[in-house]
């Protein structure tokens, strides 16, 4: 067995994701792109570099990276300083990343086999035993790796270490299906009812989510669902209501909690790496008024009978 898999992060003693203390993988790509995403090196299935101008000493007094890459029109810069890698030109050689004495080059990704990854949880298995914690997989989406995600999560279960799958639950069936039988908790999230308004704001209709979700019912698993509330897309009653109407017609008392994620703007210094826009750069809201929304949201949802709360462990 040498399954391989790209993973851009690895959190040990993460207390967000799941129940007790856990260690958490990353996987790279992901089937959406939400406007909101905090994790743009997620997106892509590819290993990436990434530029942070700031740290980069500048062209006159370093250089090394114009002096070891094979392709020199890839490197862009801006007043001396490193800017913005044209990924037409580069070659992923990664010889820029190794070189840099300032960190202002960063490689988003790096490839792992299932025993390498293994030897990270094992570590701490003594922790998830005593806090009942164990190992999440996320992304990006794991269901763009799901080879690789089985055998990690099957060797997981072969340790009796709890095992959870953050996803977005836009893929085929038959690939969620296999990685379930080794998944003991399930957390995944409804972005907008709205199909049409779905589609614009993460490039995808959500049918296939809500069809998913509702076999995923069926396989009588723990499940945690999740709504990132973003101001002036998807806090509105109309889509809180249709949400709730899907989770009581469609779910049902399947679902063990909902919680409601604040958003926050996080990642744009990470979309400049990769030369991307961060497209809620412009939208400007008072957290105060904002925050007492979400707690009305909250409300409502517990008024519906569903078990709601704000935040990812659960406080009200």
């Amino acid at each position: 067995m040498l399954k391989q898999g790209i993973i851009f992060n690895i959190q040990r003693f993460t207390l967000h994701d799941g129940p007790g203390i856990r260690t958490e993988f990353f996987l790279k790509g992901c089937p959406l792109k939400c406007d909101w995403c905090g994790n743009p090196e997620s997106i892509k299935l590819n290993i990436q570099p990434g530029v942070f101008t700031n740290k980069c000493i500048s062209d006159e007094k370093c250089g090394d990276c114009k002096n070891v890459c094979p392709s020199k029109n890839s490197l862009n810069f801006k007043n001396g300083k490193l800017n913005l890698i044209d990924y037409t030109q580069c070659k992923s050689c990664f010889k820029c990343v190794n070189i840099c004495p300032s960190d202002a080059i960063k490689q988003w990704g790096k490839i792992m086999t299932v025993e390498e990854c293994m030897k990270e949880v094992l570590k701490d298995k003594g922790f998830y035993q005593k806090s009942n914690g164990g190992v999440t997989i996320s992304g990006g989406d794991p269901i763009l790796q799901s080879d690789f995600v089985i055998e990690l999560l099957k060797n997981c279960k072969e340790n009796d270490i709890h095992t959870c799958l953050e996803s977005t639950f836009y893929g085929q069936w038959s690939s969620f299906k296999k990685i379930l039988e080794y998944t003991d908790l399930v957390i995944s999230d409804l972005k907008h009812m709205d199909r049409y308004k779905h589609k614009k704001y993460t490039g995808a209709y959500n049918d296939l989510i809500l069809e998913n979700l509702k076999k995923l019912i069926k396989e009588n698993k723990e499940i945690i669902l999740r709504i990132p509330v973003i101001p002036n897309i998807n806090d509105d009653m109309e889509n809180i209501k249709a949400t709730a109407d899907y989770i009581i017609e469609e779910l049902g008392n399947n679902i063990k909690v909902l919680q409601l994620l604040s958003f926050m703007h996080l990642g744009e210094e990470k979309y400049h790496s990769l030369g991307l826009d961060y497209k809620m750069k412009n939208i400007h809201f008072d957290r105060t008024i904002f925050q007492t929304n979400i707690s009305k949201i909250a409300d409502y949802f517990k008024s519906r009978g569903i078990n709601c709360f704000i935040g990812t462990k659960g406080e009200s």
